[in-house]
């Protein structure tokens, strides 16, 4: 059985710095890609970042280009996601999400096909 369990999320004033955590498991994951995304009731979901998790490779939205940064921990079969500098519009609840990396587009949320049941993150002014 698949899963992705996200943690970490939590309240953090203007500036502050979160981890978040996705634990993967039920199956080899080393020809995905890892994703992160977040969600505010009524909008769309928005791409975050994503890593690959043979290769490494990481993407970012520009948004959060020098302040978020992904990694991956093979051994844990763990992915990471260090927030700094968050902001009160940056409130949302995060989800960790998995794609093979031989099918779609990793910026869209439309080919990941495991999801986590998704993390709140407040950022409060």
């Amino acid at each position: 059985q698949v899963q992705l369990v996200e943690s970490g999320g939590g309240l953090v004033q203007a500036g502050g710095s979160l981890r978040l955590s996705c634990a993967a498991s039920g199956r080899t994951w080393s020809n995905y890609v890892m994703g992160w995304f977040r969600q505010n009731p009524g909008k769309e979901r928005e791409f975050v970042s994503a890593i690959d998790w043979s290769g490494g490779n990481t993407y970012y939205a520009d948004s959060v280009k020098g302040r978020f940064t992904i990694s991956r921990d093979n051994a844990k079969n763990a992915v990471y996601l260090q927030m700094n500098g968050l902001k009160p519009e940056e409130t949302a609840v995060y989800y960790c999400a998995a794609k093979s990396k031989f099918r779609g587009n990793l910026y869209s949320d439309y080919g990941y096909a495991y999801w986590g049941q998704g993390t709140q993150v407040t950022v409060s002014l």
